[in-house]
C-alpha cells in the first residue's frame, strides 16, 4: 500500500538552518539531483494533479493526491514507485486502454508522454523530533531545496500509513511550522517531493510553452 504524504510548504529565510539545530534538528546529508519530468504536451497529467518524475540514479516516481480528509493549508499526496503500479495509473488518468505490459520507459511513447522540465535540486535534509520525551514519536523530515533556476522552498513532512493517521500528523507539521516562523514568513503550496511547488513547475513549463 502507497504511503500517504503530508507536507506544508514555506519560504526558509537565512537562519532557518539555525533555528532547526535550536530545535535539535539533525542534518541528515545535503546532496544535489537532476529531476525529470513527464507529461503529454497539453500537460494531462499536471492539469490532473499527478506529477510523473524520474530521478537521476534514483527511478521513477508519480504522486497522486490523496483523499484530502481534512482541510487546511497542506497537501496529502500518495507516492507510488512500482513501476506496474505506475503505469496503471497512467492508464487510468490518461483514460487509455492499456497497450500491454512494461515498465514506464516502454509506455511514454504509446501514451504521448514527453520531458517536459528538468532540473538540478540542491537539498540539505533534516530530521527532527519535536518530543525528546516519547521515543516512539515519529521524527517529521524537513528538506531546504534551492533549484538551479533560483527557485527556493522548504517542506516540512510527515509519512503516514493511513488517512486516520492525518490529522495527528498535521498537528505536528503545524507545530513545527509555527516553531520556524518565529522571525520568518512562512507560505504555503501545493508541492512535489522535489521541492518545488507544483503550480511553480507548471507555470514554468507553461511560460515555455506559450
Amino acid at each position: 500500500m502507497a504511503l500517504i504524504e503530508v507536507e506544508r510548504k514555506f519560504v526558509p529565510g537565512p537562519e532557518t538552518e539555525d533555528r532547526l539545530q535550536e530545535l535539535g534538528g539533525t542534518l541528515e546529508h545535503r546532496v544535489t539531483f537532476r529531476d525529470s519530468y513527464y507529461d503529454t504536451p497539453e500537460l494531462s497529467l499536471m492539469r490532473a494533479d499527478h506529477w510523473l518524475r524520474q530521478r537521476e540514479n534514483s527511478g521513477w516516481e508519480l504522486k497522486c493526491p490523496g483523499t484530502a480528509g481534512v482541510s487546511g493549508p497542506h497537501t496529502e499526496y500518495r507516492e507510488l514507485t512500482d513501476e506496474p503500479t505506475i503505469v496503471a495509473q497512467l492508464y487510468e488518468v490518461l483514460g487509455t486502454e492499456v497497450l500491454g505490459a512494461g515498465g514506464v520507459i516502454a509506455v511514454l511513447g504509446p501514451l504521448g508522454l514527453q520531458e517536459v522540465a528538468s532540473f538540478v535540486t540542491s537539498r540539505s535534509a533534516w530530521k527532527v523530533v519535536l518530543s525528546r520525551v516519547d521515543k516512539e514519536e515519529h521524527s517529521l523530515k524537513v528538506d531546504l531545496d534551492t533549484a538551479d533556476f533560483g527557485y527556493a522552498v522548504g517542506e516540512i513532512e510527515a509519512l503516514v500509513n493511513e488517512e486516520a493517521e492525518v490529522p495527528a500528523a498535521l498537528e505536528k507539521i503545524n507545530k513545527l511550522s509555527s516553531m520556524l516562523g518565529e522571525g520568518e514568513t512562512l507560505m504555503c503550496f501545493p508541492c512535489s517531493s522535489s521541492g518545488y511547488t507544483h503550480w511553480a513547475l507548471l507555470g514554468r513549463i507553461l511560460g515555455f510553452c506559450l
